[in-house]
């Protein structure tokens, strides 16, 4: 240009260059300044980031502190100023933006959870490519696996360049295999064995059960973190009060596959406890507080035992209504005689009192019906246990898929609180088709509409009709569960039954049944109730020519029909961790049922059904379970009606034996083929490990367990058969020999469809004309 002085001003070296005989540049006054090289940064964001403005004066130091201040930025590659006359022309080359991320070769990580670590990183698909952050985390992946002793891992990273000046990040992740420990050794422990010490760890140094598919034997940092957690836990229940890790060493083999652990303790000395006293404001007696105390004078010094008389003081000060209490247990270590005095520091805070109970989220259902489960009343002392209880009985409701509770103090009143119920509803009421199968009753299908919250009023109301190879079922029904408000419930039943089993293994005969009931239940407890019922039943039954000669002589010397009156009492404790496929917990069930006098039939039914789950580990249980029963008849019926028996065998009985086909066999039909009329008595028992299974996710839906069942049906008395003479010798009572037993592995599963059952099991001890199915299942929805 003519006349125009041109000088290139170098950022590296901070010079204002003119001709090349020029080492350095006058400062010089700008007035105006240029930006070249943008594509996406707004020339606004470059001129914001440089220390000067136009017209003011530059010199060599003012352009070092711009071209950092740009580069600080992150935004560009290269930055270049140029002097146009007193024009200042700030050239820039802006950094690629990540227009994808390509991440292979991972397996142990997901994909998502690799992007979001990449994000916070500051790697992501739409930001501006930092390169060295994304060294840094190419680095940090490395770690990651490191931490779960893969020290193969390697992670490669490349870019692919796109138009634009975009890019694509390649990461290509080789995870290796995590290195085995080979040995574990413990050092310094002279109390316990090194046997006993690597017990308590859950890292192994041999490979785990099953060809190793569920080894313990791979490192991982933070297992082994967790793994010297519970160590000092062990010596700390143990009196170990001075117990402590010196040291940790992971050592690895050269080709990165075997990993060695060495641990050295110091063990202390074993204290036993001395004073146990209390400072603050106890809120309760002494005597009061001694008796919530699992600890006493003299015995060995116990950490968890402290933590549990730690925690039943702070829940007894919450149930008084002090929900802020502070219950701290204070050591005072007295080395020369092995004594540790504890002091339990109290501080109850104030006592407070609920304001207001509220609920949110029950769009459909009515305050009343939330409000009526609320064992923490309005205006009474704030009850930690009262408050967690009546979150509890919303969840049983069945209406709410999460309830969460949250005290909040209210301002200026530091004696008030209120306690707020958030629910979340979901559908608790649905019209259905169904169509399912199950070995011993064929296809299934039917129709229903239920509604457990009818109207949002709490009431349920039931409409089903069922129907089977062998059976047509058809009912209504409508309970109220506050009829009172001491939660008295009321309910109703029709219903029609019809069942044919002239094709089946149980005892060919059919029988026509309609009928209904009222009935009532009480509550004795959050966990227990009494349920009463009475109810009017016609029932017809009719044999066939091939039926048992038992039928025939029963129907012959009582007939067909029958019209009773039905009577039933129920006890029932359910304190089982969830309603489907629980984990922990009991069951009870107790029922008296039968008919009252004046029926046609008069009878009586005892049952008893139990199960106990003891939870070993997460989702790991041992579950027992028993059914007895036991039936008879009163008054003018001498006989048992047969139809009223008890079966045994199938799912839910005893696996591996056809559905209902275990107990007394009846004579041999003209057909030559002989069954069951079941029994009375009715004996069954099972045991079951159960146990997850790997790579499932959500293991409420699925549970799967190892079972031993037992079981069978029992006669007091031999049903006659007039003058037909009987093939094989009735025999009654119960006789424990005659149990059939077997051994398995059971699956139940909830799926879309409906819940699928199956076990695959082998009978034990079973005798000539048994029937056995060594595979049962079942599929689809009944109701």
């Amino acid at each position: 240009m003519d006349g125009m002085k041109k000088k290139t001003l170098g950022l590296a070296a901070a010079w204002l260059l003119g001709s090349a005989q020029m080492a350095s540049a006058a400062p010089f006054d700008v007035a105006n300044i240029r930006v070249e090289g943008l594509k996406r940064v707004s020339t606004g964001t470059v001129l914001n980031a440089l220390p000067f403005s136009s017209h003011q004066r530059l010199d060599d130091a003012q352009l070092s502190q711009a071209g950092q201040a740009l580069f600080r930025t992150g935004l560009f590659d290269d930055v270049n100023f140029v002097r146009d006359g007193n024009v200042l022309v700030v050239r820039v080359a802006e950094r690629p933006v990540v227009a994808r991320l390509e991440i292979k070769g991972n397996r142990q990580l997901s994909t998502e959870d690799l992007k979001k670590g990449l994000t916070q990183s500051g790697v992501s698909e739409g930001q501006v490519l930092q390169r060295s952050t994304l060294n840094e985390v190419q680095r940090e992946l490395e770690r990651l696996y490191q931490s779960q002793g893969r020290y193969n891992a390697t992670i490669r990273t490349s870019l692919k360049s796109l138009p634009d000046n975009r890019v694509q990040v390649n990461i290509d992740i080789n995870e290796g295999a995590s290195a085995r420990i080979r040995q574990i050794n413990i050092v310094g422990n002279h109390a316990f064995s090194d046997d006993t010490l690597r017990k308590q760890f859950e890292l192994a140094d041999k490979p785990g059960w099953f060809f190793g598919m569920f080894s313990s034997d791979r490192y991982s940092r933070d297992a082994m973190t967790a793994d010297l957690d519970r160590l000092r836990s062990f010596y700390l229940d143990r009196g170990y009060v001075n117990f402590n890790v010196t040291s940790t060493q992971v050592s690895i083999s050269p080709d990165k596959a075997d990993i060695y652990i060495t641990v050295n303790v110091d063990e202390g000395q074993r204290y036993t406890l001395g004073n146990i006293g209390f400072a603050g404001k106890l809120g309760m007696s002494e005597e009061e507080a001694r008796k919530l105390l699992t600890v006493s004078s003299g015995q060995v010094f116990n950490q968890a035992e402290l933590q549990k008389s730690t925690e039943a003081m702070r829940l007894a000060l919450g149930n008084a209504g002090y929900t802020f209490a502070k219950v701290d247990a204070v050591p005072t270590v007295h080395p020369s005689d092995d004594r540790v005095d504890i002091t339990f520091n109290v501080d109850p805070g104030q006592r407070a009192y609920v304001r207001r109970v509220a609920f949110r989220g029950n769009t459909t259902t009515a305050d009343e019906v939330l409000r009526r489960e609320m064992v923490q009343l309005e205006g009474a002392p704030a009850s930690s246990d009262n408050i967690r209880l009546s979150r509890e009985r919303l969840q049983r409701l069945g209406f709410f898929s999460q309830v969460d509770v949250q005290t909040q103090p209210v301002p200026g009143e530091p004696d008030q609180l209120d306690v707020n119920y958030s629910v979340t509803e979901q559908p608790s009421g649905s019209i259905s088709a169904s169509v399912g199968f199950a070995q011993s009753e064929g296809i299934i299908y039917g129709a229903s509409l239920s509604q457990s919250n009818f109207l949002g009023t709490g009431n349920r109301v039931d409409v089903g009709a069922q129907k089977s190879k062998y059976y047509t079922n058809l009912r209504f029904g409508f309970t109220n569960p506050y009829w009172t408000l001491d939660g008295i419930s009321r309910g109703y039943d029709l219903y029609y039954r019809k069942t044919n089993y002239e094709d089946s293994d149980v005892s060919t005969y059919s029988s026509d049944a309609i009928g209904g009931g009222i009935n009532f239940g009480y509550p004795i407890s959050d966990l227990s109730r009494l349920n009463f019922g009475l109810g009017g039943e016609h029932l017809k039954v009719k044999a066939y020519n091939d039926s048992p000669a038992e039928i025939d002589q029963y129907i012959k010397d009582n007939g067909g029909d029958y019209n009773n009156y039905k009577l039933s009492l129920s006890w029932t404790r359910n304190n089982l961790n969830r309603g489907i496929l629980p984990t922990s917990g009991n069951y009870q069930r107790a029922s008296l049922e039968g008919t009252g006098p004046g029926s046609d039939a008069e009878y009586y039914k005892l049952r008893y059904r139990a199960q106990t789950l003891f939870e070993l580990k997460p989702e790991w249980s041992l579950k027992f379970s028993t059914n007895l029963g036991y039936a008879n008849g009163y008054g003018k019926t001498e006989q048992y009606p047969f139809f009223e028996n008890f079966y045994s065998g199938g799912l839910g009985s005893v696996r591996g034996y056809t559905n209902s086909t275990l107990g007394q066999k009846t004579t041999k039909r003209n057909d030559g083929d002989d069954d069951t009329l079941g029994g009375n008595i009715l004996v069954e028992g099972s045991a079951e490990l159960i146990f997850p299974l790997p790579f499932i996710e959500d293991r409420r839906q699925l549970q799967t367990s190892l079972f031993l069942d037992a079981g069978n049906t029992f006669l007091t008395d031999c049903y006659s058969t007039g003058s037909v003479a009987r093939t094989n010798e009735c025999k009654t009572g119960v006789d424990m020999g005659e149990l059939r037993y077997s051994v398995g592995v059971g699956l139940s599963w909830l799926t879309p469809v409906g819940p699928l059952t199956f076990s695959l099991a082998k009978p034990l001890h079973k005798k000539s004309g048994d029937d056995t199915q060594v595979f049962q299942f079942s599929l689809g929805q009944t109701f």
